[in-house]
């Protein structure tokens, strides 16, 4: 139905509600932006309009990892037509730290510099570029000092940005005694560049009473909105944020989009101009935190089956130099240490390591892809030791039944539907066959050789820090019948917006083009979450569904009232209302409603129930529920160059009771393929000054066509509705996926193994370029190849 009111017969309403809604909850319903974003209408915050008068910002960087500031002088910049303002960290009016839960992060670095590229000074001007010449030419001067860029140098001298946390359950020490057979190792694990399309942006607009309007593309509007308001000293009410779209956040704008919108603010209070600041790529690179790298190792004692009976890990994130949201991130590794499996008696332990380099931050999956990484290395090291098909040995350790059926951390694992997962995927892939296939390709090709693994994903969903479950939403119906939804969520492509629609349509039974989502604004839904932890519809779909059920409850009480029938005979089916024997369309009930004075419209609101976490005792329930899901990937590498290619992937992944399946699959696979990016093509170096040299797409691989699988296998689980009560029983998608990947990372490994000597077990840190795949074949196949990455092996008798 269109928004305006169409005039239908009684039988052709009266076959409408025999008929289902076609854009509701369960429906394939095209991305609201998808149109907008291919043919380039979608407008983004460099594609606004510029204000009149507008200034633009650029920032001056450090070039030393860590060094005294002994001398600032910015009246060089003056020198330049068209320069504005130059400021220093002594013209922020307000709070300088913009640290996004513990201080640490400067606005503009205050007489020291942590690490090569940190904002010093920052430039208005004209225009851009004579922005960047005039910030070039201020003149700054150092005193360098000691600097840590290697996380294991940070691990060695305790150098943390916040206190080592364990979980321990059992005695792991004694278990480790007692085991038979144990192994021994580290893992080295690289981070990840988020690489969204638009880089870090924000305009700001001055208004009237020393308020802000800032349009910005971050995940977190109500964080901007605090800390504009903090840095500029006015109260929360005189800063608007308002977020269209992203062009891509993947967690790199939960906290580090708040440095270019208060610095732009701050220049905007300070001349009463407008002022936009955008990053340029290799900037934004330099200056912005990344996905933690990790180093984590590992004590595991076994049996002859291959389950684990004690395990002591140890995981070491590299958090950069201030605190960010590192502290929540390790948790979560820690959290996910176990991925699918039952540790036994286990301890595990979690460092925050301080380094000389930009603050690392949220990225898909907080930390949990760094935790799953150590024990599916462990999966792989068992069953290579005891020469034992890794699938056996990973569903031997599997969770299932009770006793086995708890986490390190002490949360009971319910609805546990991996073993289903595994059969169904071993079926489907026709994985027994096809490593049988393998082997005998393997012993008839000399140079290359195929490798195939399965690897399972058990991801908790919810916000570590509990206070975070919480969303808003905010709807009106207009006297025409169509309908304004607002809520705190923000879009950056996941397809967030056409989700929570079609929870709106579905249950005022109304056709989703009735329906308009607007931008983001704090001044609509306040104090909103990040959209981040998977949990943006599971949040925002909650709070809308909550504010339309309310003005539905108001719409059936006065339809009861009004028409003298029961609540039970107002029915809402596809557009038309049934009262009793009548029908009318949806707008004829919101017009009646209007004129008799019944309100239409509803904030609503969603807390997640259930959860929580004592830090000291370590255990509690840090999350509602999870979401599983399990790959099989097939590769072939060449052995003389380490060159690799993924032959096929199949995914079968749990979301419940899907609220889009076409917008899940599409999440599903981007996650999976972004995943296979960082562990195999995506490396970022630095050199021993501490400066980025992969700073571009130049220098540094994201995935492209030619890395996808060749052929490529997604399917959904069917027939499982999540059974906690989320919204229509769905589950979360958006970071679970990404972690399917490892299984690309364990069939190379596998194809490794297929050419080693000695019993030797393949090692193979991440990201697994050419060159770390052609040295860890040349260190399987030659017993004397000195290597730093063989894993120790002990056999312990009882």
């Amino acid at each position: 139905m269109s928004n305006h009111h169409v005039q239908m017969s009684h039988d052709e309403m009266v076959a409408l509600t025999k008929k289902d809604l076609t854009t509701g909850v369960g429906k394939s319903v095209k991305h609201d932006s998808a149109a907008k974003q291919v043919t380039g209408e979608a407008v983004y915050i460099d594609d606004r309009l510029e204000f009149p008068n507008q200034l633009h910002l650029y920032a001056r960087l450090s070039t030393f990892a860590h060094a005294k500031i002994t001398k600032i002088d910015v009246s060089p910049c003056y020198e330049f037509e068209g320069v504005a303002l130059a400021i220093t960290s002594k013209d922020v009016p307000g709070q300088l730290d913009i640290g996004a839960i513990l201080p640490g992060d400067p606005l503009l670095a205050d007489g020291i510099v942590e690490y090569y590229g940190q904002p010093v000074i920052a430039v208005a001007a004209n225009d851009l570029e004579t922005a960047r010449k005039a910030a070039q030419a201020a003149i700054i001067e150092y005193e360098e000092l000691p600097a840590i860029l290697d996380v294991k140098e940070a691990l060695a001298k305790n150098h943390f940005v916040t206190e080592s946390h364990q979980q321990k359950r059992g005695d792991s020490d004694a278990a480790l005694k007692r085991a038979k057979h144990i192994l021994k190792g580290d893992l080295e694990i690289g981070g990840q560049e988020h690489f969204y399309l638009e880089t870090q942006v924000s305009s700001v607009m001055p208004t009237e009473d020393s308020g802000m309007i800032v349009y910005t593309s971050t995940q977190n509007p109500t964080e901007v909105q605090k800390l504009v308001s903090e840095v500029l000293g006015i109260p929360m009410h005189k800063v608007v944020i308002d977020m269209r779209r992203m062009g891509g956040g993947f967690g790199g704008k939960e906290t580090q989009a708040a440095g270019p919108a208060c610095m732009a603010a701050v220049v905007a209070h300070l001349t009463g101009r407008p002022t936009k600041m955008r990053l340029l790529r290799s900037e934004d690179m330099q200056t912005t935190g990344k996905r933690h790298p990790f180093y984590n190792q590992y004590t595991v004692g076994f049996n002859d089956e291959g389950r684990i009976e004690g395990i002591d890990i140890i995981v070491a994130g590299n958090c950069g130099y201030s605190p960010d949201l590192s502290s929540s991130i390790v948790d979560r590794a820690m959290f996910h240490s176990d991925n699918a499996y039952y540790l036994g008696d286990a301890t595990v332990t979690g460092h925050r390591c301080k380094t000389n380099t930009a603050s690392n931050t949220a990225y898909r999956g907080f930390g949990g892809p760094q935790g799953m990484m150590t024990i599916e290395h462990i999966m792989d090291e068992i069953a290579g030791y005891l020469k034992k098909d890794p699938l056996e040995v990973r569903k031997t350790n599997y969770y299932g039944e009770e006793g086995r059926d708890v986490t390190h951390y002490y949360q009971k694992v319910e609805d546990n539907f991996i073993h289903d997962i595994t059969h169904q995927l071993e079926e489907s892939s026709d994985y027994h066959a096809r490593r049988k296939a393998i082997a005998e390709f393997n012993q008839s090709s000399p140079i290359l050789k195929k490798g195939l693994a399965i690897t399972p994903v058990k991801f908790g969903i919810s916000f570590t820090a509990t206070f975070l479950n919480q969303a808003g939403a905010l709807i009106h119906i207009y006297t025409d019948g169509s309908i304004h939804l607002n809520h705190g969520g923000t879009e950056m492509g996941q397809g967030l917006n056409i989700k929570v629609a079609q929870i709106v349509a579905q249950e005022f039974q109304v056709d989703i083009d009735q329906i308009q989502i607007t931008a983001t604004s704090t001044d609509k839904v306040p104090n909103t979450s990040p959209t981040a932890a998977s949990s943006g519809a599971d949040l925002n779909g909650k709070a809308a569904q909550n504010a339309a059920q309310t003005i539905k409850r108001r719409l059936v009480d006065f339809a009861s009232a009004h028409f003298k029938v029961s609540e039970e005979e107002v029915i809402f089916k596809n557009g038309i209302i049934q009262i009793r024997e009548k029908y009318m369309p949806f707008v004829e009930l919101v017009q009646l409603a209007y004129f008799n004075q019944v309100s239409l419209s509803s904030t609503g609101f969603y807390r997640t129930p259930k959860i929580f976490y004592d830090h000291e005792k370590a255990s509690g329930r840090p999350f509602y529920y999870y979401a599983y899901g399990a790959s099989c990937s097939e590769v072939v590498i060449d052995t003389l160059t380490g060159e690799y290619k993924i032959l096929r992937a199949d995914i079968l992944h749990d979301v419940g009771a899907s609220l889009n399946p076409a917008i899940d699959i599409g999440q599903i696979e981007g996650g999976f393929i972004q995943g296979v990016g960082w562990l195999t093509t995506e490396e970022l170096v630095w050199n021993e000054q501490g400066k980025l040299m992969t700073n571009g797409p130049a220098s540094y691989k994201i995935p492209a066509i030619s890395d996808m699988p060749i052929d490529f296998r997604t399917q959904l689980l069917e027939n499982r509705s999540n059974p906690e009560d989320t919204v229509f029983n769905s589950k979360a998608v958006g970071e679970p996926p990404f972690m399917l990947a490892i299984s690309v990372w364990s069939a190379i490994k596998n194809a490794i193994a297929s050419v080693a000597v000695e019993g030797r077990i393949p090692k193979l840190d991440t990201p697994a370029t050419p060159e770390r795949v052609l040295w860890a074949v040349k260190n399987v196949q030659h017993a004397d190849v000195p290597t730093k990455v063989s894993t120790q092996v002990l056999n312990v008798e009882n």
